[in-house]
This record gives C-alpha cells, structure tokens and sequence, in this order.
C-alpha cells in the first residue's frame, strides 16, 4: 500500500487553520493530520497529512480540491513514503505518560513503571492510542477517576486501538470489558495488547462498526462506556449508543475538538444525557456525562 505525505508550509496561523480543514474534511477517512514548526525562527510552520494508494500527484490534486480557496497561496508538496511503519516509527521513542494511576509505556521502558501505579505497556502499531495525545490521556484520568468511586458491571470500549482504555478498565477492575473497533488490524493489535498486559481473559474484543451488531444486545446493557473516537460518528450513533446502556449509565467521549462540545452535548442530551465533567488537554476535549443520576 502507497503512502503519500502531502505538506503545505505557511505562516503559524494559516498552517494551523488549514490542518483543521484537512482534519474536518478526511475525518471519515481516517487520514493522519499534523501541524507542526519547522523553521527555526517559528516563522514557517507545515500542515501535513498522510494518503494512502495513490500517486503523489493524484495525493496533491485530492488536497488542493478538498481545500479550495482555503490554500490558495500555499504550495502543495506532495512525496511516496518508504514502505515502513511510520506509526510505529514516530512513536518508538516518545516517553512514558502518567495519565492519573496509569502508567503507558513501551517495552523499553519497563523498568520506569512506579510501584503503586497501574502500568500498561503498549507499543506503537498501526491503532490509535498510546496515551501521548490529549484525548486518551483525558480519558484514562477520568477513568482513574470514575473507577475510583464505583463499581461497574458492564463496560465498553468503543473504538478501542491498541486498546489501551479498554486494558486500563480490565486491569482496575479485573472484570471483563468489552471492546470494538471498526477496523480489524485495531482489533488484533488491542487482543495483542491485552495478552501482555496479562488482560487477555477479560477483554472480548469485536469487529464492528457502531454498536447495532446483536453481539452487542447478548452483552446486556452498558453501564460504562468510553468512546475515544469523532464528532461526527459519535453524534450519528448516539440514539443507538444510547439504547445499549443503562439508565444510569456514564459515558466518557472524546476524540472531539473544543468547538465539538455544544453539538455532542445536544446530541446526547437528547437521549437523556447531561453535563458531569469536561477536561481540555492540548486543545481537545474530553466529556463525561451521566443519565438518570446525580455526578458521578
């Protein structure tokens, strides 16, 4: 599979404005988009996103009409990658984060994990999370925090990656959780994940998108339920989401830009949801909210 980096380099605010075009328009894609300073003065700064199984120039061509006017005046570079695992690659030496309780680190950080912590080692792969970006770190605090005060019965992951929230449950908890992903290399890297965090047992991993597949109703209903995933998926499935869990249930969901708040909010809310906790971590945000109950 061709991988084409696409780059536009313009001044701080203009990169930064069209990152979050990119990531607004390839969303439902699932293409990486970055934003990054790459003069040393800070003057130039480079919007860069990742396309898959096309030429360069088909690459450039797809960004420039997604665009529009919008990148006018901004050159387009567009270049084949190396076959080689760039998750993995940008990530094997990131350090470990402490999110709460937990401990996220890779194998060769092993003998950093603190004693009265709840290690998770997950190494890089081809699936979102590894506790570095602000989403999953939200929501492994508020986890901490949540499985802190109560007891849950039935737990969900909904779009776990490398199952990182889905592990930080199981090994809190020692109950089974549940976790689905839409793609099945995820799938298999979180079951991977779970077997070395000795969480293998507890974890029932499914291949899925949403939550309408009838293995989901043979769980019962969810009182706990983390999605780390979009703004637009997360708001198109929540009567469904909703119908899965509980009338007391919490739901964690992130994934989603500051400016996402109002729309999630009035999409759950809906569905009898409200307000309980809201975290901002490097621009993202993570909401908990709560159903037929007082905060949790």
């Amino acid at each position: 599979m061709s991988t084409i980096r696409v780059r536009i380099v313009a001044e701080e605010i203009e990169a930064k404005r069209i990152a979050e075009l990119l990531a607004l328009d390839f969303e439902d894609e699932g293409n990486p988009v970055t934003v990054f300073e790459s003069s040393a003065d800070g003057v130039e700064w480079t919007a860069e996103i990742l396309l898959f199984d096309m030429t360069p120039d088909e690459a450039a061509a797809l960004v420039r009409d997604r665009l529009g006017a919008d990148a006018f005046a901004a050159p387009v570079e567009a270049v084949e990658l190396e076959d080689t695992n760039w998750v993995a690659k940008s990530l094997e030496g990131l350090s470990p984060v402490k999110a709460g309780r937990f401990f996220v680190h890779g194998a060769h950080d092993r003998e950093r994990r603190p004693f009265n912590g709840v290690p998770l080692e997950i190494e890089a792969a081809l699936a979102f999370g590894t506790g570095h970006h602000g989403t999953t770190a939200g929501c492994l605090i508020e986890l901490d925090r949540l499985l802190s005060r109560r007891r849950y019965s039935r737990m969900l992951d909904l779009g776990t990656g490398t199952g990182v929230l889905a592990i930080a449950m199981a090994r809190m908890t020692r109950q089974q959780v549940m976790a689905s992903d839409i793609d099945p290399v995820a799938v298999t890297t979180a079951r991977e994940n779970a077997r070395h965090n000795q969480a293998g047992p507890l974890l029932r991993m499914v291949t899925a998108a949403g939550v309408d597949r009838g293995v989901f109703a043979e769980q019962g209903r969810f009182d706990l339920v983390v999605a780390n995933i979009l703004a637009r998926p997360l708001m198109q499935m929540a009567a469904g989401l909703s119908r899965r869990m509980t009338r007391k249930a919490t739901l964690i969901l992130s994934g989603l830009r500051v400016e996402d708040g109002p729309r999630i909010l009035f999409a759950y809310g809906t569905q009898g949801f409200h307000l309980a906790r809201r975290q901002e971590r490097d621009g993202w945000l993570t909401l908990t909210l709560v159903r037929g109950r007082r905060e949790p």
